[in-house]
């Protein structure tokens, strides 16, 4: 009998079991979320700290998912260059993937998605501010294995408006992930360093 399973109700030991996932800690798999970051000038660090602000005010009431992607997702995105060719965006893009031996289907919509065709560029997940982003990796991470291209890897970014996170997944072989150390809105430069990155990831995509 085939289990069907909801993307937002998937667990990521059902993506283990099923799909043979394994994560990768060895800092050199995932390097592009540290290495050779762009710089930001003076507007876009201004437009940053705007997107702060604005978050920290409207944070006086609880935030829910629609807040977070207009507030806080949707202008990273326009900072980072995704909204300009050569890339496309669709909202609630449908996939389904299911296991080697079909016994394990996964089917969801993809907050957004971020295409260069016919390469899937990012899977972004976006969850209420009151959500961990332990939600919203195992459902990022479905969606990337339906990435129908496998000899290059796939990268996810997740969200709950104040705290970010980055994924890579590399099809290769065994399905393996990488993760980014958690960055916060309420920390310092970071979120100067999730503009950094998606620019960086926007640039490697172009090439």
């Amino acid at each position: 009998m085939v289990q069907v399973i909801q993307g937002k109700d998937v667990s990521l030991n059902q993506l283990i079991e099923q799909f043979a996932l394994e994560r990768i800690d060895d800092e050199n798999f995932f390097r592009e979320w540290r290495d050779n970051l762009p710089e930001l000038n003076e507007l876009e660090k201004q437009n940053i700290e705007e997107i702060k602000t604005e978050y920290q005010h409207l944070s006086r009431y609880p935030i829910l998912e629609p807040v977070v992607k207009m507030v806080v997702l949707s202008p990273l995105l326009r900072l980072a260059g995704f909204y300009q060719p050569p890339f496309y965006i669709a909202s609630e893009e449908e996939v389904e993937i299911s296991s080697e031996d079909e016994g394990t289907i996964i089917r969801g919509r993809i907050d957004i998605l971020v295409f260069h065709p016919p390469l899937w560029v990012l899977v972004i997940e976006a969850k209420r501010a009151q959500y961990s982003l332990e939600v919203a990796i195992p459902q990022a991470l479905a969606y990337m294995l339906a990435n129908p291209e496998s000899d290059k890897p796939v990268f996810g970014f997740v969200t709950n408006g104040r705290e970010f996170q980055f994924i890579k997944l590399s099809k290769q072989g065994i399905p393996k992930y990488g993760l980014s150390y958690t960055l916060s809105l309420n920390r310092g430069d970071d979120l100067h360093t999730v503009v950094k990155v998606l620019k960086h990831l926007a640039d490697l995509a172009s090439q």
